[in-house]
């Protein structure tokens, strides 16, 4: 299980998010964004060498507030062919120098998700050691495998992150699977989920965020489903 330090992060992940944020297609700011946290939670990498963290941050510094879901990784080292997906390095108090990474961009990160989907691994409470989080819910996809290459087709959209996934799809067959990580975060009764109930769609993970007023706040942070989305 991953241990949660109570340490300091030079910078912190907020100026880290708030100097990155802006340079994502699906950001919807002024490009000075405000953040606060809103949520999250976190899944254990088996190999215990790599921390993943599903964050919710809001954005106040526009007409509205806006709620962003951005996966993380935090490295004791680059991961090689990633610059791309670096949101920057930070000093940590514990464990030193961390890389932290776009999570999407990470196959560490995206193979706990997909074991998450597929009901073999169990979310956990972002602030606390050792506690699984209850509040987060999985319609489980059924069982598939979970190795993800590092080479895998990362597509940026206006509203998700899509990572297309190849699986066997009877007699050797490749078929597509796409992994749909949220980044604008919309309430279950916006109607936003009404997309999701088709055949095409595999399972989904659903988690809580809180307004800048302290409701509660719920809705999709990922979407596994056949074919692109």
């Amino acid at each position: 299980m991953a241990v949660i330090h109570r340490t300091t992060m030079e910078p912190g992940k907020l100026q880290l998010l708030a100097a990155w944020l802006p340079s994502r297609p699906w950001y919807r700011g002024t490009g000075a964004p405000e953040l606060t946290r809103a949520g999250g939670f976190r899944l254990d990498d088996p190999e215990g060498d790599v921390g993943i963290e599903f964050m919710v941050v809001t954005d106040t510094s526009g007409d509205g507030p806006v709620a962003y879901h951005v996966p993380v990784t935090y490295r004791g080292a680059p991961l090689d062919g990633a610059g791309e997906a670096l949101v920057g390095t930070s000093e940590h108090g514990v464990l030193g120098r961390r890389w932290v990474y776009d999570g999407a961009h990470d196959p560490v990160l995206v193979a706990q998700l997909l074991a998450l989907l597929h009901g073999q691994t169990e979310p956990q409470a972002q602030s606390l050691s050792d506690t699984p989080d209850p509040s987060v819910a999985v319609s489980p996809a059924p069982a598939g495998p979970t190795a993800v290459d590092a080479s895998v087709p990362v597509h940026e959209g206006k509203h998700s992150t899509a990572v297309v996934l190849d699986t066997e799809a009877g007699e050797g067959a490749a078929a597509p699977v796409t992994l749909e990580v949220r980044r604008v975060l919309l309430p279950e009764d916006s109607g936003a989920g009404d997309a999701d109930a088709d055949a095409d769609v595999l399972g989904h993970v659903t988690a809580g965020w809180s307004l800048p007023g302290g409701e509660e706040i719920r809705g999709r942070f990922a979407v596994l489903a056949r074919g692109p989305r």
